[in-house]
């Protein structure tokens, strides 16, 4: 298996458990538990980020012999090689300084209001790693 597989893989653990971890805290929004659930969410957030970013980059070095070497500029580098639309990179762009605020999540408005984003965010690196996927197998 190669890196590029391996890290197809990782992703969709990653974001399998990130979409639980929603689903759960958003269930239990009344319970007095909420607060560590949402903060669990948000965590897998953080770590489902890390592991999609870093499989862009793999994706263009294979596919497109791009470098990226830092989360947006993997981002701007999808959008030129076409993988995205502009409306697409601007959510991904904030996702990504949405992350750098996840050491805040102690602020509960911040916890609140990123925790409010994760099911679109998570929507979002699925439909991206799908167009990778499509490019590899042609």
């Amino acid at each position: 298996m190669d890196r590029l597989e391996r890290q197809l893989e990782d992703f969709k653990k990653a974001i399998t458990r990130l979409e639980e971890a929603l689903s759960v805290a958003k269930e239990n929004k009344s319970d007095e538990l909420y607060p560590f659930l949402r903060d669990s969410a948000i965590q897998r957030f953080e770590f489902t980020f890390e592991i999609f970013w870093k499989l862009v980059k793999t994706a263009l070095r294979r596919l497109e012999g791009v470098e990226c070497n830092s989360p947006k500029s993997c981002m701007r580098e999808l959008f030129r090689n076409k993988y995205i639309e502009e409306p697409e990179l601007e959510k991904l762009l904030e996702m990504v300084d949405d992350r750098n605020l996840t050491v805040h999540t102690y602020h509960e408005e911040i916890a609140e209001e990123l925790f409010g984003k994760l099911e679109g965010y998570a929507t979002l690196m699925r439909a991206v790693v799908e167009g990778i996927e499509d490019a590899r197998r042609r």
